[in-house]
């Protein structure tokens, strides 16, 4: 199984770019895991020092899950895990489903960060945009989609999503095998890796 590491800053692109491709390709020609479906549960996330939660660091994840997962699908097990629910602890989480296929996504925020996920990856990927546009889609996605208050989301913007950017993703770049600029589109990107995940499932 060829595992596609694809990463990014939020409001990137990177969920809309993974979605383009699932839509493209069936359940077992290509298997998408997020990382934030790996997120440990509530009680155990960390504070910050005014009291929030703080889930852009690499301590929310449950990183030993994942790797076991991934091992697990590499072997042909078909995996189920609940959805992450954005933090909503009224929502019922529905339950995944990944069957084992040739190529494999991994998205996440941690995953060139944790070494013992980065050593997995066949290639890595990086969906780049510049910092006011990211912003600008994080605002509008936390506010439409998800109704959290505004002061609510320039904070966690400010001292969690910026940091986290540049402590486990910045240090890692020199190291990629490719970075997709999406300040506009990334038609020309997804093209070719809908042609590269062709040529791994022939």
């Amino acid at each position: 199984m060829i595992i596609i590491g694809i990463s990014g800053g939020s409001g990137s692109g990177k969920t809309s770019f993974i979605h383009e491709l699932r839509n493209t390709f069936d359940e077992d020609q290509l298997a998408v895991i997020s990382e934030d479906n790996y997120y440990k549960k509530w009680e155990l996330q960390t504070m910050d020092d005014h009291g929030v939660i703080n889930f852009d660091i690499p301590e929310a994840i449950d990183h030993e899950a994942l790797i076991d997962d991934l091992n697990k699908l590499s072997k042909g097990v078909t995996l189920q895990r609940p959805e992450y629910t954005f933090n909503n602890v009224e929502a019922i989480p529905n339950i995944i489903v990944v069957r084992p296929a040739p190529v494999c996504i991994l998205e996440g925020l941690f995953i060139f960060h944790r070494r013992e996920v980065s050593e997995l990856l066949n290639l890595k990927v990086l969906i780049h945009a510049r910092d006011e546009l990211k912003i600008i889609r994080r605002i509008n996605r936390d506010q439409n989609e998800r109704n959290y208050p505004i002061d609510d989301v320039l904070y966690r913007y400010q001292y969690h999503v910026a940091p986290a950017y540049d402590n486990y993703i910045r240090p890692h770049i020199e190291n990629l095998d490719l970075v997709i600029n999406n300040n506009a589109h990334f038609k020309g990107a997804l093209a070719l890796f809908k042609a590269y995940i062709r040529e791994n499932i022939d």
